[in-house]
């Protein structure tokens, strides 16, 4: 067997691929359905989190700055351990889907606040101004005014995070959830061959690329830069 065949043997071994790829298609689904719910729930909190410091309540900002230092300097891993095996002890038991998604939705929290909030801030005190003299409350202008062009200005930063964090799914494997990676490594085990994990790149790749093109249309279509 030449060097090229055993290459090909090792990474694209067909009989091993036709038989572990519906397991790791099930991983893909895993991995489809955590991304969008991480987004969603990661966002949605750290726009909140990012309004609710706009009102320079002292108190609340502080736990919100303190929350966001946290959530963005702790490693993923250590969290997502230290949730799936620590809270059992105290009488809270997560399955590791929800341990995932609830580490890495707060983690994309954090990092949403401060993007969104630099974003805020960033606004010139006029269009606050303007928003107040046509008879808005400030509430209204945050929402319907400020936090607009906050967010057309946060959109690249944003988009790139959403990206970062949605690709930690992976270390879901750690705790058991059934993602690509894990379904792959698994794969690999049993067969003792490395085409499992190469289809996981290659799911990976189909996955996430889409993502990248379509952050990239939104950073061209609705980034708006200041004069």
């Amino acid at each position: 067997m030449s060097s090229f065949e055993r290459f090909l043997d090792t990474f694209f071994n067909a009989t091993v691929l036709e038989k572990y790829a519906p397991a790791i298609l099930s991983g893909v689904g895993v991995t489809v359905w955590l991304s969008i719910l991480i987004i969603i729930a990661g966002m949605a909190f750290g726009t909140l989190l990012a309004c609710l410091r706009a009102y320079r309540f002292k108190p609340l900002s502080f736990f919100i700055v303190i929350y966001a230092d946290i959530f963005r300097a702790l490693p993923p891993l250590v969290m997502i351990l230290l949730i799936f095996f620590g809270l059992p002890s105290v009488g809270i038991t997560l399955s590791s889907f929800m341990v995932l998604f609830v580490v890495l939705a707060l983690i994309l929290s954090a990092f949403a606040e401060e993007i969104l909030w630099a974003g805020i801030t960033s606004i010139e005190k006029g269009q606050w101004e303007a928003g107040r003299s046509t008879g808005l409350g400030f509430t209204q202008t945050l929402i319907f005014v400020v936090l607009p062009q906050a967010m057309r200005l946060a959109i690249p930063p944003l988009t790139n995070r959403a990206i970062a964090i949605t690709k930690m799914t992976a270390l879901g494997t750690v705790i058991g959830v059934p993602d690509i990676l894990n379904q792959a490594s698994t794969a690999q085990s049993f067969s003792g061959n490395a085409s499992p994990l190469m289809l996981a790149a290659v799911a990976y790749v189909v996955l996430f690329l889409p993502f990248v093109i379509l952050s990239r249309w939104l950073e061209n279509r609705y980034f708006w830069r200041k004069a």
